[in-house]
């Protein structure tokens, strides 16, 4: 069965992370560890609230320097929600904040501007998503199946722009595109909560584990 860790650095949604990686079959390693994390064969960045309020108890528990190692020896890891954002250089949350730096590119806020009326936030919805132009390597197993019919589940009031270069797949709200999920090298992350997706959710995190 596959060991799949779980960062547990206070944020995120463990609980709900675990039990749909049960559900796919595989084998849910929830540790601040870095040594028994290290030691899995994937790895899971879940996240929510604020960029910073994330970064501060990541970099806090040391398991900032888990995710770079685990990058470096390409392990495949999922970011999910603010762990997607985690991955960025910056973001511009309540001022200006350091990201780990491992996909080039910032973390912006919707525009609440919309001209008939202003933007609801955050973004509570299922959306659909488009994928990019057909992938390669682990986005390309990973977005295999997702079809204009697939609907995934956001929360969140900032985003990364759909417009950059390692941006797989992208969505809309209130007119506005955005990343729906970025790649690169082992790395795979996604604004969207696959754990809460439903089916399409699943599936995507069944093609991750194997």
């Amino acid at each position: 069965m596959m060991r799949v860790g779980v960062i547990d650095y206070g944020v995120g949604n463990l609980r709900s992370v675990a039990n749909a990686l049960r559900h796919v079959g595989a084998d849910p390693v929830v540790s601040d560890d870095a040594a028994i994390l290290l030691a899995c064969e994937r790895l899971i960045l879940p996240g929510v609230g604020a960029f910073a309020y994330g970064r501060d108890a990541l970099a806090a528990k040391g398991l900032d320097r888990v995710v770079r190692e685990a990058a470096a020896c390409e392990k495949p890891l999922l970011g999910i929600c603010v762990g997607m954002q985690l991955l960025f250089e910056r973001s511009h949350e309540f001022g200006e904040h350091e990201g780990l730096g491992l996909i080039p590119g910032e973390i912006d806020a919707f525009s609440q501007d919309t001209g008939a009326r202003r933007l609801r936030l955050p973004n509570v919805n299922w959306l659909p998503i488009a994928p990019e132009a057909k992938q390669n390597g682990l986005a390309g197993r990973l977005l295999d199946g997702v079809t204009d019919r697939s609907r995934f589940y956001f929360v969140h009031s900032y985003h990364a722009q759909s417009a950059n270069p390692f941006a797989v797949a992208s969505a809309r709200y209130g007119g506005q595109p955005f990343a729906a999920a970025v790649a690169k090298g082992s790395i795979f992350a996604t604004q969207f909560h696959p754990e809460k997706s439903g089916p399409d959710g699943l599936k995507m995190l069944k093609n991750f584990v194997n």
